[in-house]
C-alpha cells in the first residue's frame, strides 16, 4: 500500500486560513479549493452532492451579515478583490475530514491529512495551555476590576474637587445686606 506524505505546504499558510466564526474554528470553502489545486464552485458542487454527509456541525453557509464581518477584517469591501460573490461554506474540523470522503484526489486527500493534524495539534495545544488561559482570564478579570475602582476614585475625586470649587466661590462670595455693628 502507498503511505502519503503531506505536500509541502508551510504550516503556517494553512494556520491563517483557519478562522474562528461562530465559536468555531473553521476554514472556507475557497481557501480549501485553493490548497486542494481545484475550482471552489467544483469544491461545492461536490458537497453540494452529497450534502448528507455534511450537517450543521461539520458545515455551514456564512450568513451575509458574517461574511461583511469577516470582509471587514481585512479592511476592504471589494468583492472583487476577495473573490466573495458567493457566501462561502464553513467546514469544522469535523467537515474537512468528511470531505476527505467526497473529493478523492491524491493531492486532496494529502493536503486532508496535514490538516487534520494541524486542527489536532491546535486541539492539544489548547488542552495544555488551559491552565495558562484560565490564569490570563483571571488577570483580565483582577485588571477589569482594578480599572472600574481606578474609575470609581477619579469619580469621587471629581466630585471632592467640585465640592470644594463650590464651597470656595460661596466663601469668594459678595456679602449682601446689613452689617451689624460695622461702620455706616
Amino acid at each position: 500500500m502507498k503511505t502519503l506524505n503531506a505536500p509541502d505546504i508551510p504550516e503556517d499558510r494553512i494556520i491563517k486560513k483557519i478562522y474562528l466564526i461562530r465559536g468555531k474554528t473553521v476554514m472556507l470553502d475557497m481557501d480549501l479549493a485553493l490548497l486542494y489545486e481545484v475550482e471552489t464552485k467544483q469544491l461545492k458542487r461536490a458537497v453540494r452532492r452529497n450534502i448528507d454527509r455534511f450537517p450543521a456541525d461539520f458545515m455551514f453557509e456564512l450568513t451575509t451579515e458574517e461574511l461583511a464581518d469577516w470582509r471587514c477584517q481585512f479592511g476592504t469591501s471589494n468583492r472583487e478583490k476577495m473573490g466573495l460573490r458567493i457566501r462561502p461554506f464553513a467546514f469544522t474540523e469535523h467537515g474537512v475530514l468528511m470531505l476527505a470522503s467526497v473529493l478523492t484526489s491524491e493531492k486532496a486527500i494529502q493536503v486532508n491529512i496535514r490538516i487534520v493534524r494541524i486542527f489536532a495539534r491546535m486541539r492539544e495545544l489548547a488542552v495544555l495551555n488551559k491552565d495558562l488561559f484560565e490564569k490570563i482570564s483571571k488577570i483580565e478579570n483582577t485588571i477589569n476590576d482594578h480599572d472600574q475602582k481606578i474609575l470609581l476614585l477619579f469619580e469621587y475625586l471629581t466630585q471632592f474637587e467640585k465640592a470644594k470649587q463650590e464651597e470656595q466661590a460661596f466663601k469668594d462670595r459678595n456679602p449682601i445686606g446689613f452689617r451689624l455693628g460695622g461702620d455706616i
